[in-house]
């Protein structure tokens, strides 16, 4: 494996000397160098660290986290950079063979491992998929059990991960700690601002019921706020044709909670979010799980707090 790895950089570097600039989006600062795997983690990166630092998205804008294959550009960018961040979980086992093969400590912070997780589970009415394991079954990196990754959902967990990032480039930038101290306490004030917003608009609805004609990524958000909810596919599921089963289950769940909108989430085809509101009358909705935006969104200055202040909005106009 490092025999491999460094055929690789020496490819990568290559490239590079060519004139090769590879596919990190890249926030602009200058100082630390700071890759992320996602797009919660490359924003969390630039509102904390500013300037003082350039922090590079490597999942490329639009593009499935799940299935993305590293280049060699990116990999010299892993083993040159300051500070990596990704997520962690099944989606990312490539970056963990990757960090065993390359030599000298990179600093890492893995998302999942700033909270506390919760296993993806497999709920009424859900189809599920048969790529996922079992409960005693293994996979071959060891991994006994599939814990839902999208950590990001929950606020409360948005500024414990960016507690620990601010953690970081302290340890890694010692005289800019004021600084990265300071848009820390700012931001994670935001956010905590947003959750008692969630946690308001829930209590004074009775803690309704969602309906996600799509996958799930959002397990975290209706754990933090006590919701309820039906779904079509667990949040890590390859994109399907859902069973006849699964859309008349959820049919049936929109008329029995009386629910006025179903969900779907990004870069969903929508197409069975249409279906049940033909049948039903309700009306669909997009509830962005803020895992991936598009390029546009991106160049125009898109981040977490804006995307789920619209989920705010989203859900005033759904439970409204």
């Amino acid at each position: 494996m490092k025999k491999f790895l460094t055929a690789v950089l020496m490819l990568s570097l290559a490239l590079s000397l060519s004139g090769c600039k590879g596919g990190c989006y890249e926030s602009g600062g200058q100082g630390l160098s700071i890759v992320t795997t996602v797009f919660p983690a490359f924003d969390f990166a630039r509102e904390i660290a500013g300037d003082r630092a350039n922090v590079c998205l490597l999942v490329p804008p639009g593009s499935e986290s799940h299935s993305f294959e590293p280049t060699a550009q990116d990999i010299l960018r892993i083993q040159n950079c300051d500070l990596l961040i990704c997520n962690g979980g099944e989606s990312e086992v490539w970056l963990e063979d990757m960090l065993e093969g390359m030599e000298g400590d990179i600093p890492v912070i893995v998302m999942m491992d700033c909270v506390e997780t919760l296993e993806e589970e497999v709920k009424e009415g859900m189809q599920a998929q048969a790529h996922e394991h079992g409960e005693d079954e293994s996979d071959e990196h060891g991994h006994e059990d599939e814990y839902d990754e999208h950590v990001w959902t929950s606020p409360r967990n948005a500024a414990l991960i960016s507690s620990a990032i601010a953690h970081s480039l302290c340890e890694a930038d010692p005289s800019g700690a004021d600084y990265y101290s300071a848009r820390a306490e700012s931001y994670c004030a935001r956010l905590l601002e947003l959750d008692d917003a969630f946690s308001s608009l829930v209590e004074a609805e009775g803690h309704p019921t969602m309906i996600f004609a799509d996958r799930f990524p959002v397990r975290y958000f209706v754990e933090e706020y006590g919701l309820d909810y039906y779904a079509a596919f667990p949040g890590c599921a390859e994109q399907a044709e859902p069973s006849a089963r699964t859309v008349a289950f959820l049919i049936d769940m929109v008329r029995q909670e009386n629910t006025p909108a179903v969900f779907y989430i990004e870069f969903s085809n929508q197409k069975m979010a249409d279906v049940i509101c033909e049948d039903t009358g309700c009306k669909k909705l997009l509830f962005h799980s803020c895992h991936n935006v598009t390029r546009q969104q991106l160049d125009e200055g898109i981040s977490y707090l804006r995307l789920m202040e619209n989920n705010l909005d989203t859900l005033r106009e759904a439970f409204g």
